[in-house]
C-alpha cells in the first residue's frame, strides 16, 4: 500500500473514531476528527483543504471543547451539585462504557446520585442532581454531534468543491 493511501486510511479512521467520540465520552471526539482532517489536508499538500478551511475546523473543535465543559457544569451547578456528584458522574460515565448504550445513558445519572448521597444529601435531592447532570451531558453530546456534522460538511465541501 502506498504511503499516501495508508495516511488517508488513517485519516478516515481518526475521523470515524472522532465521530464515535461525540457520543462515547471516553474518546475526545472532535479533536480526533480534526486530527484526521488535518492529516488528510497535509497528505494532500493542502490543495483541497486549505488554511482557511482548517481554521474554521479548528474553531469548531475549540468550540466543542467549551460546549462539552459548559453543558455538563451548567447542568450540574444549576441544581447545586457537589464535587462528589461530578466525580460520581465521571466514574459512572466511564463504568457505563462497559454496558453499551444503556450504561452510557444510566452511568452518569447513577454516578452523580451516588456522589451526592456520599456527600450526605437525601435521595430526592441526589436524584434531582443526577438528572440535571445527566441532562447537561445529553445536551452537550447533542451539541457536539451537531458540531461534528458541521465539520464533516465543511470538510467534504472543501474536498469536492475545490
Amino acid at each position: 500500500m502506498e504511503t499516501s493511501t495508508a495516511l488517508y486510511v488513517l485519516s478516515g479512521i481518526l475521523i470515524l473514531a472522532g465521530l464515535a467520540g461525540t457520543v462515547l465520552p471516553a474518546l475526545p471526539g472532535l479533536p480526533l476528527m480534526f486530527a484526521g482532517m488535518l492529516l488528510a489536508a497535509w497528505v494532500g499538500d493542502f490543495r483541497e483543504i486549505g488554511v482557511w478551511t482548517l481554521v474554521a475546523l479548528g474553531a469548531l473543535t475549540a468550540l466543542s471543547v467549551v460546549v462539552d465543559l459548559l453543558a455538563t457544569l451548567l447542568g450540574a451547578k444549576r441544581v447545586g451539585a457537589s464535587r462528589w456528584a461530578m466525580v460520581g458522574a465521571a466514574i459512572g460515565t466511564f463504568a457505563g462504557l462497559f454496558f453499551g448504550i444503556p450504561g452510557l445513558l444510566a452511568g452518569p445519572f447513577i454516578g452523580a446520585v451516588a456522589g451526592e448521597m456520599i456527600s450526605g444529601k437525601e435521595w430526592r435531592d441526589a436524584s434531582r442532581t443526577g438528572f440535571a447532570t445527566w441532562l447537561g451531558l445529553a445536551v452537550g453530546a447533542a451539541l457536539k454531534l451537531a458540531l461534528a456534522f458541521a465539520m464533516l460538511a465543511i470538510f467534504f465541501l472543501a474536498l469536492y468543491v475545490s
